[in-house]
């Protein structure tokens, strides 16, 4: 099965059962699957996933449901975004996005249940391995919660002086660490040494997405751009210049693969790496980093 298919299959499934056990509220019912397709390029469960099969991917249900909550919190993140108090987004992904969609009250709820049903699919999950599925509901409230994880990473944007390298490990680092961690620990590896490469994905993700932001526009990126500038948010850009920012993410990207840990996996997983470097670098940094 291609992993594109194992993940959507996975995010299905738990998408299905909001829609089972009787009666259930229309507009919230349709507005869960709105938010999580059409899915992207679905990069954190796939690395999750390429770790998982690196490491033997022993279980592979336990990898399945990680890689799908793991995708429900980012969902959730994404709908929780886009709200009127923080980013009054119009769109995501070219659609329009949930507030506007549904309206505002069931995107905040839509973001709730997508919270809650992140942990409830690691919790189904324990049946046939309890133990390491507490570890990954554990390590997904982690890098989910405060004082690190991406609601940490919101929080930043409140605070009148910002420490930039803390606000990227939370607002965009904390889910690339969970999916490095979470893709070791379902293959019932210990997930430490998985840490620097997800923190290395994650500051390099940013950085290609604060370019993005500052370079790009809607046609381009599905959502709206210049988005650092009108809410004064810090950015790679503003900090280093369009030409500092490309070189910090070219080096980001080399280290990123060099600290993949020894596994039996390491080679095609430092391939798969390759792969999504090039997806992320946006083409006109790639053009920069050659001159």
């Amino acid at each position: 099965m291609p992993m594109s298919t194992r993940i959507d299959s996975a995010i299905h499934a738990a998408l299905a059962r909001t829609r089972t056990g009787g009666s259930a509220p229309a507009k919230l019912s349709d507005a869960l699957p709105y938010a999580c397709t059409p899915g992207g390029a679905r990069i954190r469960p796939t690395i999750l996933v390429s770790v998982a099969l690196a490491c033997g991917d022993e279980t592979p249900a336990i990898t399945d449901a990680a890689a799908a909550a793991l995708e429900l919190m980012h969902c959730a993140s994404l709908v929780h975004d886009d709200l009127p108090c923080f980013d009054d987004a119009d769109t995501r992904r070219g659609k329009p996005s949930v507030h506007r969609a549904y309206s505002e009250p069931l995107a905040v709820l839509t973001g709730d249940a997508l919270i809650i049903l992140a942990f409830e699919t690691l919790a189904l999950s324990a049946a046939s391995h309890p133990a390491r599925a507490a570890a990954l509901v554990a390590l997904l409230a982690r890098q989910s919660g405060m004082p690190h994880g991406i609601c940490a990473g919101q929080g930043w944007e409140s605070e009148t002086h910002i420490d930039l390298s803390a606000y990227h490990r939370s607002k965009t680092g904390a889910l690339f660490i969970a999916a490095t961690q979470m893709g070791a620990l379902s293959a019932g590896q210990d997930p430490e040494p998985w840490t620097e490469l997800g923190a290395r994905i994650g500051e390099a993700f940013q950085v290609a997405d604060d370019l993005r932001d500052a370079l790009s526009d809607e046609t381009e990126t599905g959502k709206p751009a210049g988005q650092d500038a009108l809410h004064c948010r810090p950015n790679a850009v503003a900090e280093l210049g369009v030409d500092g920012a490309v070189t910090r993410l070219k080096d980001i990207l080399s280290g990123a693969i060099a600290s993949i840990p020894s596994c039996p996996g390491e080679a095609a997983l430092a391939q798969m790496m390759r792969m999504q470097a090039e997806r992320l670098t946006p083409a006109f940094a790639r053009t920069r980093a050659r001159v």
